[in-house]
């Protein structure tokens, strides 16, 4: 979708709601969905020339519970929940919708944006007792020395199959 200025939503909005033109011909002149259109008239309605504003994003868990609650209640849209809102995308809705009955309230919870750190994180070591240390040192011998076998027997098969290949 083509991004729109805040004039170019505000003129098309007025437009439909002044009663000129339907919102199929509104959305032929400005090149637009019919679906983008009906979502900027409604914005409209809500609040106004600020509905087109830049806004906040970061939702607390409160208000996420508040717009959920307000759908339970009313039995209202995704659509109509962001444009009561003043939610820029009706699929954030959605979103909210599906983690909270599946993973409950605390997937709610913001998290933090962007790149984990690449520092080292300090590992805190186990200390284990000296029977803990040499079992684990058996093991790993063990499976060292069951590695070396199965490596010794497929070298030996290999030289018997090279033999048997060779032509004398």
């Amino acid at each position: 979708m083509t991004k729109y200025s805040i004039e170019i939503r505000l003129e098309a909005a007025r437009a439909y709601l002044d009663g000129v033109e339907s919102y199929k011909d509104i959305a032929k002149k400005y090149q637009m969905e019919q679906s983008d259109l009906t979502k900027w008239v409604s914005l409209y309605r809500e609040h106004g020339s600020h509905a087109f504003q830049k806004r906040y994003t970061n939702h607390s868990v409160e208000f996420k519970m508040d717009v959920l609650n307000f759908i339970k209640e009313t039995g209202a849209s995704n659509r109509r929940a962001a444009a009561v809102f003043n939610i820029p995308a009706p699929s954030t809705v959605h979103r909210w919708r599906y983690l909270y009955e599946t993973q409950g309230i605390d997937a709610l919870k913001p998290r933090g944006k962007g790149h984990q750190s690449l520092k080292k994180k300090t590992k805190k070591k186990e200390v284990l007792s000296l029977e803990e240390t040499l079992r684990a040192e058996n093991e790993h011998l063990r499976m060292e020395n069951a590695y070396l076998k199965k490596l010794n027997a497929l070298v030996q098969d290999r030289a018997k199959s090279a033999n048997k290949t060779k032509p004398k």
